[in-house]
C-alpha cells in the first residue's frame, strides 16, 4: 500500500483547499438565480467533494482522512489572520473597512458552520465511498459516487445553513436553501461526472494505484495513520 505523498495527490490536495477557503468566503453572499435562494459558494464548493471522490477511490480512505483534516487546518488559518486584519487599525484614507468587515466579519460564523457540516459531510462522503468500493468490488463508480455525494451535501447542507444564517435569513427560506443547496450540489456531481471518471481512469493509469480500505480504522482522529 502506497505510504507516500505522490505530485498528482499533491495536486488535488492543493485544489481541494482552495475551493474549501473560497468557498467559505463566497458563502457570505446570499444570492437568487431564477428564484431559487442560495449561496455564492455553490459555484465552487462541490468541487471539494468531487476532489474527495477521486481521493478516496484512488488512494483509499485513509489519504482521504487526511486532506480533510488540511482543509480544516487550513480554513482555520484563513480565519484566525482575517481577524488579526480586522484589529489592525486602518489607514485614514482608507473607506473600504465596513466592506472588508462584513465579509470578514462574518466569516468566523461561516467558518464554524462550515468546518462543522464539512467534516461530518467529507467523512461521511469519504466512509460511504470506500465501503460500497468494497461491496461493489470496485464496480459502479458513478453510482458510488453519486450515492456518497447526496449523502454528504445533505448532511453538510443539514448542519451549515442553520448554523451559518438563522437569525439573518427567514426560516422558510432557510428551509429552502437546505433543501436546494443538498439538490443543486448533488446534481452538479451528475453533470461533471463524464469527467470525474476520466480523471480517476486517468490518476489511476499514472499513479498505478486502486486500494480498496480492508481491516482499517475509519476513526476520523487517526490523522497519522496513512
Amino acid at each position: 500500500m502506497q505510504t507516500k505523498v505522490s505530485v498528482p495527490f499533491m495536486l488535488l490536495g492543493i485544489l481541494f483547499n482552495v475551493c474549501l477557503l473560497t468557498s467559505n468566503l463566497l458563502e457570505t453572499k446570499v444570492v437568487q438565480l431564477f428564484g431559487i435562494t442560495t449561496t455564492a459558494g455553490l459555484i465552487v464548493f462541490p468541487i471539494s467533494y468531487i476532489i474527495n471522490d477521486c481521493i478516496a477511490e484512488v488512494w483509499g480512505f485513509k489519504k482521504a482522512r487526511l486532506i480533510i483534516w488540511s482543509g480544516f487546518a487550513s480554513n482555520f488559518l484563513l480565519i484566525a489572520f482575517a481577524q488579526i486584519a480586522i484589529l489592525l487599525p486602518n489607514a485614514p484614507f482608507w473607506d473600504g473597512e465596513e466592506g472588508f468587515n462584513f465579509v470578514f466579519g462574518l466569516a468566523p460564523r461561516i467558518a464554524v458552520a462550515s468546518l462543522i457540516a464539512f467534516l461530518a459531510g467529507s467523512f461521511i462522503n469519504a466512509f460511504i465511498m470506500s465501503k460500497m468500493k468494497l461491496a461493489s468490488k470496485g464496480k459502479n463508480f458513478s453510482a458510488r459516487a453519486i450515492l456518497s455525494t447526496l449523502a454528504g451535501e445533505s448532511i453538510d447542507s443539514i448542519l451549515f445553513f442553520p448554523i451559518a444564517f438563522a437569525g439573518l435569513v427567514p426560516t422558510d427560506q432557510l428551509f429552502i436553501m437546505v433543501a436546494t443547496q443538498a439538490v443543486l450540489k448533488s446534481l452538479y456531481e451528475v453533470i461533471i461526472l463524464p469527467i470525474t471518471i476520466r480523471v480517476v481512469k486517468y490518476i489511476k493509469k499514472i499513479e498505478g494505484s486502486d486500494v480498496y480500505d480492508k481491516n482499517i480504522s475509519y476513526n476520523p482522529l487517526k490523522i497519522k495513520d496513512l
